[in-house]
Parts: C-alpha cells; sequence; structure tokens
C-alpha cells in the first residue's frame, strides 16, 4: 500500500489523534478520559496506520502475549477507508510475533462482524463457558 505504514512503536502514536477519535467518534468509548486512554495504551500492543505521517487508524491488543488477546479500540479514520487498510491492519495483528500461540482472540464490534469473520472470528451462543462482569461505567 503505497505510502501507508503500520507500526508497534508506541513513541509514533498521535495521543491527541487516537484520543479524540476514540472520545468523540466512536461508538463505544464517547467521552472516555484522557488518563483512561493513556493508560490502555501503555498497558497494550499498540498499532498505528499512517498515512504518509498523519496517522489515520489505530487498533490495540489488550494479552498476556501468551494465552490470550482481546482487539480494542480498532479504526480507520472516514477518509481512508475502503481501501483494505482494516484488512492489513488486522492481518498485521495476527501475524504480529508477539502474538502467537493464543487459545483464543475475542473482541467485541456493533457492525464489522464481516471484517472479522474474514479472520476466523465467530459470534459465541455458548452460555456454559463464557461469562462476564461488567464493570461500572465511567464515562
Amino acid at each position: 500500500m503505497l505510502h501507508y505504514t503500520i507500526t508497534t512503536n508506541k513513541q509514533k502514536i498521535d495521543f491527541n489523534f487516537v484520543y479524540n477519535y476514540l472520545s468523540n467518534e466512536s461508538y463505544w468509548s464517547k467521552n472516555i478520559p484522557a488518563e483512561t486512554v493513556k493508560k490502555s495504551i501503555e498497558n497494550s500492543v499498540c498499532f498505528s496506520v499512517f498515512f504518509k505521517d498523519e496517522q489515520i487508524g489505530f487498533a490495540r491488543a489488550i494479552t498476556d502475549k501468551a494465552t490470550f488477546g482481546y482487539l480494542a479500540d480498532v479504526f480507520i479514520i472516514e477518509a481512508h477507508r475502503g481501501k483494505g487498510l482494516s484488512k492489513w491492519l488486522l492481518q498485521t495483528i495476527l501475524d504480529n510475533d508477539e502474538l502467537q500461540g493464543f487459545r483464543s482472540w475475542m473482541l467485541a464490534t456493533k457492525d464489522a462482524h464481516g471484517l472479522y469473520q474474514k479472520f476466523g472470528f465467530k459470534l459465541t451462543n455458548d452460555t456454559t463457558k463464557i461469562m462476564r462482569k461488567q464493570g461500572i461505567e465511567k464515562y
């Protein structure tokens, strides 16, 4: 992809860009505090997508780097959608050397099921194993 790059270098993350998108444009983290975004970045394997020197996408893998990964905050800004960047980003995450050998990956999505299904993600109806404890909604 000409002029596009993906990096895991956290030093290159445009924090204001990521924070603005998550807090103002995403449906899953509206009004999230900046400190929460900062802490989430510090404690995740992050993937930043750039067009030339401008950040245009992001994703995080929340993981123990041994058995489990949770995919979060995956986005490409509207102006760069429709170019296969989301697929490239997901393939890059799933191929990352630090993220191999997991028993499972999980994620939650409201509107991108088709994208994730292309990478082997499936809806789960297994109510005998998967449990969830809802935290206090802060934002």
